[in-house]
């Protein structure tokens, strides 16, 4: 669904219809740690480019909303985890080192990424 913001999240929720005034982060709602969710939140979160960049179903995303700056500032602070090995992921744009390893085509692509060969000019 579009976020305020403009952008594609599939963890943002919101409900107009028939009167009904309902906007909701469905992954702030399940961490009791952050603060309540805004939409305001949504134009400075990092989730839809880390969703677009990993597409993995293995994927465990956790945000966190927490003050800065005296409680002037709202910041988001985002965990991962791989489902299936049960790891903590350090670079979400790159993923799970081990699902990486388990998938033999992506090293061929990264190896070719990897070549530089220099282009011939006649």
């Amino acid at each position: 669904m579009r976020m305020p913001s403009g952008i594609e999240c599939k963890h943002y929720y919101a409900d107009f219809h028939r009167g009904y005034h309902t906007q909701e982060c469905r992954l702030i709602k399940q961490n009791l740690e952050s603060l309540p969710w805004h939409p305001s939140d949504c134009a400075k979160c990092p989730i839809p480019a880390m969703l677009n960049a990993n597409a993995s179903p293995d994927l465990e995303l956790k945000l966190t909303i927490k003050t800065k700056l005296l409680g002037l500032q709202r910041k988001s602070f985002v965990t991962a985890a791989c489902a299936k090995h049960r790891t903590p992921i350090d670079d979400v744009f790159v993923g799970c080192l081990q699902c990486n390893a388990e998938r033999p085509g992506l090293d061929l692509f990264r190896q070719a990424l990897e070549q530089d060969e220099p282009i011939d000019e006649d």
